[in-house]
């Protein structure tokens, strides 16, 4: 499923922020405050009682040391209902199929041009180096030693691949 890319005008034109769990469909975007927050993904209160949880991989597809590095306890997101185990009461939640599909992403982002980006992660085998360059989209740039998660750089684009939702690049 592709959904649309939310901005603050969307969280207020919210009507109902109190869902219930038998009100929830998978697809379903909701409204929630990020209650707590634990090493492998974020409680997210949608209703009195009704709590989903939104596992690190659901947060962006940029590596992550932990969900702190995007939400905050006490933070109103936007979040789809990813799926719902009716048997047991559990549903999970996703953030990052709102955070722009890899085509809205890449928008306004050309080839040669000058960005900074945070290492998330260093491909097997020192083969690159994954470079977010916003909350949804990564790219990758050639293998350079003493670079750490975290770290803060800056980069070229040297390709775009579209068809392959690539991006080439290279750390200055």
């Amino acid at each position: 499923m592709i959904y649309k890319k939310f901005d603050s005008k969307d969280i207020k034109k919210s009507t109902k922020d109190n869902w219930s769990f038998n009100e929830l469909e998978v697809g379903k975007k909701v409204y929630g405050t990020v209650i707590n927050i634990k090493p492998y993904g974020a409680f997210v209160k949608i209703g009195e009682g009704t709590v989903g949880l939104l596992h690190i991989e659901d947060i962006s597809v940029a590596r992550m040391s932990s969900p702190e590095e995007r939400l905050k306890v006490g933070e109103k997101i936007p979040v789809i209902v990813k799926s719902i185990d009716k048997r047991d009461s559990k549903f999970s939640l996703s953030y990052k199929e709102l955070l722009g599909s890899w085509q809205d992403n890449i928008k306004g982002i050309e080839v040669g041009q000058e960005l900074k980006g945070i290492v998330r992660e260093t491909a097997k085998g020192n083969k690159g180096i994954f470079i977010e360059l916003k909350p949804n989209l990564v790219g990758m740039s050639e293998y350079k030693p003493n670079y750490n998660f975290g770290d803060k750089v800056n980069v070229i684009v040297k390709k775009i691949i579209p068809e392959k939702h690539k991006v080439k690049l290279k750390i200055i």
